[in-house]
């Protein structure tokens, strides 16, 4: 069903909601171009013998504070160990 925005509200917040529209499908074409930026330079790494999930690891550990990563990296082993232990 199609409805017609500008019967629905007035013409200036209709150009404003046609706006917002606007300005996202371009921001995802922009997003879609990263993604594939991104996409060729994990690519390029691996062709050079680089483990892609082991980058991407390496990225989202750094966006951590150190003592969150300090924290994961306790949490983990001491999950491992817990484990290891009852196998």
């Amino acid at each position: 069903m199609d409805y017609d925005v500008d019967n629905v509200v007035d013409p200036a917040t209709a150009e404003r909601l046609r706006s917002f529209v606007s300005r996202l499908e371009n921001l995802e074409e922009e997003k879609k171009e990263v993604l594939n930026n991104m996409k060729e330079v994990l690519d390029e790494a691996k062709s050079e013998g680089f483990d892609a999930k082991i980058i991407r690891k390496v990225i989202s550990l750094r966006k951590l504070k150190p003592s969150e990563r300090q924290e994961i990296e306790a949490l983990t082993e001491t999950y491992l160990n817990a484990i290891e232990e009852a196998a």
